[in-house]
């Protein structure tokens, strides 16, 4: 890398710290000040660098734009793809990545279960991507409710309807908030055989650069294969794996679960494109 260029990105990497000074700037990357000077102009006219009232220099505007322009290129499900892939090659189960459109549970991605399947279910080849279920019914549904603002969350509910698809499934909009205040304190949810009675799910969310839930992520298996209390030992394991997603993404969540199962690397998020 050219040893100008090289600098003046370490000028605009410690400029996310905080505005610096001319002289700041320089000791930050070990030059004269006419030398840091020349850069912190040219990144000025490119308009990645504005100069302050108080003469400290700060991230310019251009530098934002530049960064909205190419988190709107990414494609989450290509970002999530790896760690879908490994989670279901340590443990069998169905892998499945979804986000809220249009008040339902869009399914984007799904890796396929590895043991016989039962006819119908979630984990049968029938429930393709692109499958839309509704959003109260659901693992995934609930986490990504749980992040919404409470008045587009009122105005949800107030539309929804909570018919008995099976023996435990949620019947009110009373129950369904109860549900998803303990979501928010655990950050994650379960499905209890809620949509179909052959099928247990846990679900968690994939949290993106402004600190929200942009997807959810989810293991499913068929209740004769993995009951509740059996594949909910694997929370810390999808825990795990939403929180390399995010990281990959460019989301910044508390590194608590992830302890590099998933190929996560904190310090350096993986390059997207």
């Amino acid at each position: 890398m050219s040893q100008t260029v090289d600098r003046a990105l370490t000028i605009l990497a410690s400029l996310g710290d905080g505005p610096a000074s001319l002289e700041q700037a320089a000791a930050r990357i070990g030059v004269h000040k006419s030398t840091a000077l020349r850069l912190l102009r040219t990144l000025q006219e490119h308009g990645l660098v504005d100069r302050q009232s108080d003469q400290r220099y700060r991230l310019g505007g251009r530098l934002f734009s530049l960064a909205q322009q190419a988190l709107a290129g990414i494609d989450i499900r290509q970002v999530a793809a790896p760690y879908l892939a490994s989670l279901n090659d340590r443990y069998g189960h169905t892998v499945q990545l979804a986000v809220l459109d249009a008040g339902e549970v869009l399914y984007l991605d799904k890796v396929q279960s590895r043991y016989p399947d039962r006819p119908g279910s979630w984990s049968d080849p029938a429930a393709r991507i692109g499958l839309r279920v509704p959003a109260v019914a659901t693992a995934v549904g609930k986490v990504l409710l749980a992040d919404l603002p409470e008045d587009q969350l009122t105005a949800f509910l107030d539309r929804q309807e909570f018919p008995a698809r099976t023996r435990t499934s949620i019947r009110s909009a009373a129950e369904f908030r109860t549900e998803l205040t303990g979501v928010q304190r655990q950050g994650w949810a379960v499905d209890q055989a809620e949509y179909q009675e052959t099928v247990n799910c846990i679900a968690a969310p994939v949290v993106g650069p402004e600190g929200t839930a942009i997807a959810a992520c989810s293991l499913s298996a068929p209740v004769g294969v993995a009951p509740i209390a059996e594949l909910s030992r694997l929370l810390p394991e999808l825990l795990c794996t939403v929180e390399a997603i995010s990281l990959a993404y460019g989301g910044s969540p508390t590194p608590r679960w992830c302890e590099n199962r998933c190929g996560a690397k904190h310090a350096v998020p993986a390059t997207r494109t």
